[in-house]
Order: C-alpha cells, then structure tokens, then sequence
C-alpha cells in the first residue's frame, strides 16, 4: 500500500503541472475561439525546463503515455453504428475511399521527401480522420522510434493550423463552387480536420449543412478503429527477433473498441457520453501539454519546411478528391 501512495505522489506533481497547463489552453481557447490541443502544446513546450526537474519528469512522462492511452480509450465513446447508417451507403463508401487514399498517398510522399513512412502514416491518419485525436491515438500504435514524439507534435501542430484555415476558406469554396446545403455538409465534413472546425463551418452555410457536416465527421472518426488496428499490426510486425512481440490488441485499443461496442447496441444516457467525453478531451489536452514539456523547440526548427509540405500537400488532396466526387455526382 505504501509503494502505490509513493507512486502516487511521484506522479502528483508533473501531472498536476500538465493538468494546469491544459486549464490554462482550455481557457484561452474557448475565448479566443482557437484549437486548444494548438494552445497546450505551446504552453507545454514554454514549460520544457520542468522534465530537467527530479520532482517533476516522472508524473510529466506519465501524462504523455498513460493518460493519453487512457483519452485514446475514451474517444470509442463518440462513435455508434448509427451514425454509419444514417447518412446511407454512398458517404460511407466515400469516407473509408478517402481516407485510405489520403493515407497511402502520405506515406508514399513522406518516403519520396525522405522522412520516415511512418510520419506519412501518421500526419496522413490525422489528415483524414480527425485531427489531433487522430495524430495522438496514431502515436502510441505506431511502432516507437527515437523522433516519434517530435513528429507527433509536429502532426498536431500542422493539422491545428490548416483545419483553423480550413473553417475559414472551405465554407467559401463551398459557394464557389456552386455546392447545394446538403453537398456542402459532405464537403465541410469529409475535409476539415477537427470535430470543432467542422461544426463552425458547417452551421456557418446553414442548419442543413451543419448537420450534415457533423454526422459526415463523425462517420470519419469511426475510421480510427481500423486504421489503429493497421498501426498495431505494424508495431506487431516491426518487433525485433528475440523480444516479446506487444499484444495484438493494446489495452486502451481494446477500451476504444469496446465502448463503440457498448455504444452501437446500448443507448448510453446523453450525460454520461458527454462526461465520457469530457474526460476523453481532457486527457488528450493534458497529455499533449506534457508531450509539449518533453520537447525542445531547436529539435522542431531543426527539421524546416518539408513536413509543412507535406501536411498541406495531405489537405489539399483530400480536398480536392472530395469535391471531384460531388461534382461530378458520384456522391
């Protein structure tokens, strides 16, 4: 009993400092309307000295694993096979289209710039998913290496930025391009990177187009599962011979599958799903302000403008492919 409280009161202080931190985003965000996991990863990293400090590294590297894995479990709440079946067959086909595509196609380019395929994996995840829930349940599956969490910060960052300039310009090509309400809420939905952004544009156009965009996102969530599953066969297979291989479902995959398990065949009271997600929001938000602590902003410049490239590149095809698809009716 006396090591668990000795655990505990290792841990206290790095996380209490991370959980500060994500107040301090939470804030900032809700009044001045910008992404917040973009604010706690700058807080975070402001506060970088704290892991040089004894009394601190511990709960700090804690917060950036366990209770993100805990926050990646959490988000299997959002997620229901109704909102499969209620946009119909045709956005669904388009959705796990998308996203493959966007995916590939960011792992061939990473290769082809030279990075690691598995940024291509994971900022393209992001890209097509949902963002920096996405880049963050993509970074604990992928297989470990020694600059997987300067390429998390560096997807979060980059899908931060594009989706708050996404909400901006896509309502506008939306008009432009002659799109219906209801085409629009596709197009709003299956392109901009968080959940936020989407609804802000969405209800931007109109009542319609913001439904729409909502559940068209949603459906977009829904293909985490499988893409995490893809992410744990490749850590399974990247195990070194001789070494234990890691599990074939990790424990907060298994959590994230079960609650969409629950979810799909139960009707979970709205209070208890909103707190679920609550919790899943701040876990993610406090974790990324410790991932923030652990990084040195020389390490970030260090590398220049290629992953910018590269995760404009990722928008914009996805952006593009969507709108082909519409106008041309196929959706």
């Amino acid at each position: 009993m006396k090591s668990g409280f000795d655990g505990v009161r290792m841990m206290a202080p790095g996380f209490g400092l991370a959980l500060l931190v994500a107040a301090a985003a939470t804030f900032l965000s809700e009044h001045y309307s910008s992404p917040v996991m973009l604010y706690a990863l700058l807080l975070g990293m402001a506060f970088n000295f704290l892991t040089e400090n004894e009394q601190t590294r511990a709960g700090i590297e804690f917060t950036s694993k366990a209770v993100l894995r805990s926050g990646v479990a959490l988000l299997g709440m959002r997620i229901g096979w109704g909102q499969v079946t209620a946009l119909g067959w045709e956005p669904v086909v388009m959705i796990v289209g998308i996203v493959a595509v966007t995916i590939a196609a960011s792992v061939v380019m990473a290769r082809l710039m030279g990075f690691n395929p598995l940024f291509g994996f994971l900022s393209g995840g992001a890209t097509a998913i949902c963002g920096a829930s996405a880049a963050l349940a993509l970074s604990v599956a992928l297989p470990p290496h020694e600059k997987r969490e300067q390429a998390t910060l560096f997807t979060v960052i980059g899908v931060s930025v594009f989706s708050t300039l996404a909400m901006i310009a896509y309502p506008l090509i939306a008009h432009a391009t002659g799109l219906s309400d209801h085409a629009a809420g596709i197009f709003i939905g299956a392109t901009i990177h968080d959940v936020a952004q989407v609804v802000g544009a969405g209800y931007a156009i109109s009542p319609d187009a913001g439904d729409t965009a909502t559940i068209v996102k949603l459906l977009r969530v829904a293909t985490l599962l499988p893409v995490i599953l893809v992410a744990g066969q490749i850590t399974r297979s990247r195990s070194a011979p001789g070494t234990a291989r890691p599990p074939l479902l990790p424990w907060f995959v298994v959590g994230f599958v079960v609650l969409v398990f629950v979810n799909s065949i139960v009707s979970i009271p709205k209070p208890i799903g909103n707190f679920a997600n609550d919790v899943s929001r701040w876990c993610l938000v406090t974790s990324i302000a410790a991932i923030g602590m652990k990084t040195r902003l020389g390490e970030i410049v260090k590398v220049g403008i290629r992953p910018v490239i590269l995760m404009f590149a990722e928008t914009a095809l996805l952006a593009v492919m969507v709108l082909a698809l519409l106008k041309t009716g196929i959706v």
